[in-house]
């Protein structure tokens, strides 16, 4: 092993902002704040939204502007959790077309970046 994630940094053009939707999304603390750089969590893997005047969000699907990243969210009600989200300001992206379960769903977060919730059909596996 070389290293550890620290944090995963998200370009975006209001960081508080952002940072306010995933603190409240994941119920982690706003550890850190200044006008370019805000962390959201206390342990390793923190997320960190960095200021980015000309940032353009994705457009997913579109290749022509891919998701450049994202997160996936388990959480134990998914028609609960979405109508929080959407209630924070995200906005629902797409069904996913090959589950029939309606397990996995795919939003845009307040600053375009995708992001998933997902239903656990069953328990994660310890570790």
């Amino acid at each position: 092993m070389i290293g550890r994630v620290s944090a995963m940094a998200i370009d975006c053009p209001d960081p508080s902002a952002l940072a306010d939707f995933y603190a409240e999304l994941l119920g982690l603390p706003v550890t850190r704040r200044d006008a370019h750089w805000v962390v959201v969590g206390h342990e390793p893997p923190r997320l960190a939204f960095q200021y980015a005047p000309d940032h353009q969000p994705p457009e997913w699907p579109d290749p022509a502007r891919p998701q450049q990243m994202h997160l996936d969210i388990r959480v134990e009600d998914i028609d609960a959790a979405e109508e929080r989200v959407l209630e924070l300001g995200a906005r629902r992206l797409a069904v996913v077309e090959d589950d029939p379960d309606d397990l996995f769903r795919v939003y845009a977060d307040p600053a375009g970046h995708p992001f998933c919730l997902e239903y656990p059909a069953t328990p994660e596996p310890p570790g």
